[in-house]
């Protein structure tokens, strides 16, 4: 694997776990749209990395079918070369004598039998037959066994590198059962039962941190907020338009609490600073939900900065 390679994977693990890290933050915080887009982030980023590692894996099996597939050629090539040279003409060499044994006629005294014409008849036909059968065998077979036999042979071949190459000489070298690794079967199995009960932990964490749960009300009057609202457009000078888009996220959020809070006014401060006051006073854990709403400012172009809070008596 290319050092390229390795930096590539390094950064998309980087990335993923930043994006992992901050999502978690902003769910702890309640901030729900920054905690969707870092979800989606990771997403994105894990399926870029699972598709770098299945390419990667297809490139090798790639390379090691065509390597494998030269093999199988280089040794079908030797099987055919060592076939012994059959040239047209040479099949039947029987049939290229000059007559029977002796050159003269069969029997001798000079007389001739119906058997002998009747035997060469007999072999010349057979032997035309013969002719025809190996022609059309010929012409339909095809050297699939031969492959198949060079493709079982392909992995007795010397390694593509020589003997002394990288690969293994011999193949007596090869131990037919791998060692056995007891320290890597406990390192795996302590990795995997770290891997549970820290992922246990994490969301038993994330589910006690944002859940919806009641919770005792405070020795208090009423719980205040101050937060600063800022607009993104043209008319993020106009005191009304600021106004409008506090208010319609201070009605937004004051009912992500638990507990809905009928009365719940908002005054306006000084140069966009805004104050809310709830009766009866939030709990703790309502009064962390309505700063992770109000930070997170799901209004169109409006952003919220939460100054402060605390209980009044």
């Amino acid at each position: 694997m290319r050092p390229a390679t390795y930096l590539g994977y390094l950064l998309g693990g980087l990335s993923a776990g930043g994006a992992a890290l901050y999502m978690v933050v902003y769910l702890y915080r309640w901030e729900w749209q920054r905690a969707l887009m870092c979800g989606v982030l990771l997403l994105v980023l894990e399926m870029l990395l699972i598709a770098s590692v299945l390419l990667g894996r297809m490139g090798q099996l790639n390379r090691r079918m065509t390597d494998a597939d030269a093999r199988t050629e280089a040794v079908l090539r030797r099987l055919e070369q060592s076939r012994e040279p059959d040239p047209a003409g040479h099949r039947f060499r029987w049939l290229e004598g000059n007559g029977p044994a002796g050159g003269g006629p069969a029997g001798g005294g000079g007389r001739t039998f119906v058997f002998v014409p009747v035997l060469m008849a007999a072999g010349a036909a057979l032997a035309g037959v013969a002719l025809l059968v190996q022609k059309l065998a010929g012409v339909t077979a095809r050297p699939g066994a031969e492959r198949r036999l060079a493709g079982r042979l392909a992995s007795l071949a010397a390694p593509p590198d020589g003997v002394r190459g990288n690969g293994p000489s011999t193949l007596g070298e090869r131990p037919p059962v791998p060692p056995a690794r007891p320290r890597r079967v406990v390192v795996v199995a302590a990795l995997l039962a770290g891997t549970t009960v820290g992922a246990a932990l994490l969301v038993d964490v994330l589910s006690d941190a944002t859940q919806t749960r009641r919770s005792d009300t405070p020795d208090a009057a009423a719980s205040t907020v101050v937060f600063r609202v800022e607009l993104r457009d043209r008319d993020s000078g106009s005191g009304a338009a600021r106004d409008q888009a506090a208010r319609a996220l201070w009605e937004g959020c004051r009912r992500s609490t638990s507990v809905l809070r009928e009365h719940a006014p908002l005054a306006d401060l000084d140069s966009g600073v805004f104050v809310g006051v709830l009766r009866p006073a939030l709990s703790e854990h309502d009064l962390h939900r309505l700063r992770g709403c109000l930070s997170d400012a799901r209004a169109d172009r409006v952003r919220a900065e939460v100054l402060g809070d605390g209980q009044a008596g």
